[in-house]
């Protein structure tokens, strides 16, 4: 869309360097908590994406930003102003819902034009408006047909296009590709990006998805049971976790996460998991040091296993057999069992000695350094697998 034609409007609000902050809030429902001691700050101008598993309660925190619920306990800054003085019309936020909320007696057009009508937006305006949005989300053929006219991949679109042509420097949208088909999605991901960076706008955006959490955030916030358990850049997040859920939770495909346990050997930390051992180095965080023993979990990522017949100095060895091979592409997910445990790995395409050996695997390697170890009680990262002597 030509941010010149959304200028000719104005937003408004004022430019602060914190378009929003959650302090302490928590949401319950009765004995339910959804929400507990949840705190965030938005930067203005971030793409955030809370990302979550279903009902890890993301909906429930946009729903208290957009004033439509109130928190049981915690305050919520809007653009530097306590939101509870506010209205949820004086919020001036944009939203694109998870479910459709189309007028079913309006026009595509009139459905898009809605908000701007509201505004007393000039007619002309709104017609330069709802064009590039429907142009955007190619919808433009259905401008005059009703929602029980159209596919449920086309309404999911009309509302995108809905939310995004109110005038604002914030938009919440609240997991909006879920019910698209994945090309379509896919090309979403990168309007929607582009659309962001060329507003300048805030743009909040929870999902489910870690393939559109990492395509599109320049920040992450991980909300688990009801907590934010980590946030930074995706690619922090993915590279150096410090919490087991950011591990479990942000990736495609998954990583391998396996019980674990650690003791002391020859004055040295090791952990222990059913596959290997390997030595500890503690990191020193708020809880100080573990003790000498101790129970959790260790992480790795898919690629940072490799198949090999050969032992190699500083990595660790076990055996392994394939199981099962999934082709994305670029690249393939393999699967392999040790055990009665099942690793996913990752090989591309270019690495054509490895994948014509694949089903013949007999041992696995993988460097310890890439091996993060969580707290059972806390989920907090505490170490990290040090350097592997093989004897």
């Amino acid at each position: 869309m030509d941010r010149a034609v959304f200028g000719e409007i104005g937003t408004g609000v004022k430019a602060l360097a914190n378009a929003v902050e959650f302090r302490n809030i928590s949401k319950s429902y009765r004995r339910r908590t959804v929400l507990d001691g949840v705190n965030l700050t938005i930067e203005k101008g971030d793409f955030a994406v809370i990302y979550g598993l279903p009902a890890a309660g993301k909906s429930v925190l946009m729903r208290l930003l957009m004033g439509l619920e109130k928190p049981t306990q915690g305050e919520i800054r809007l653009r530097g102003s306590d939101a509870s003085r506010m209205e949820p019309g004086e919020r001036n936020i944009g939203y694109v819902p998870q479910s459709f909320a189309l007028y079913p007696h309006l026009t595509v057009y009139d459905n898009i034009a809605y908000p701007l009508k509201m505004k007393r937006v000039q007619a002309n305006q709104i017609r330069s408006i709802v064009t590039e949005a429907a142009q955007l989300l190619k919808i433009e053929g259905l401008l005059e047909k009703r929602p029980d006219q159209i596919s449920g991949g086309q309404k999911q679109r009309v509302a995108i296009a809905r939310g995004i042509v109110k005038q604002t420097d914030i938009y919440i949208l609240d997991d909006p590709l879920a019910g698209l088909d994945f090309k379509l999605r896919e090309q979403l991901v990168d309007d929607l990006k582009q659309l962001q960076e060329r507003f300048g706008s805030t743009f909040i955006y929870t999902t489910s998805d870690p393939l559109e959490t990492m395509s599109l955030a320049k920040h992450v916030a991980v909300l688990d049971g009801g907590r934010i358990v980590e946030h930074g850049t995706p690619e922090q997040l993915y590279a150096s976790p410090a919490h087991v859920s950011t591990m479990r939770l942000l990736g495609f495909p998954p990583a391998n996460v396996l019980e674990a346990s650690w003791y002391e050997k020859d004055g040295r930390p090791w952990c222990k998991t059913a596959l290997f051992e390997f030595p500890v180095q503690w990191e020193k965080g708020e809880g100080g040091l573990p003790g000498k023993t101790g129970e959790g979990f260790i992480g790795f990522r898919p690629e940072s296993i490799e198949i090999s017949a050969e032992e190699r100095d500083g990595l660790i060895r076990f055996p392994c057999r394939f199981a099962l091979r999934e082709d994305l592409g670029g690249e393939e997910i393999v699967y392999i069992e040790s055990g009665s445990t099942v690793l996913t790995m990752v090989v591309r395409h270019d690495e054509r000695e490895t994948l014509a050996n694949v089903a013949n695997v007999k041992h696995a390697l993988i460097d310890p350094s890439n091996l993060y170890i969580f707290d059972r009680r806390d989920g907090r990262r505490i170490g990290k697998g040090a350097a592997y002597v093989v004897n």
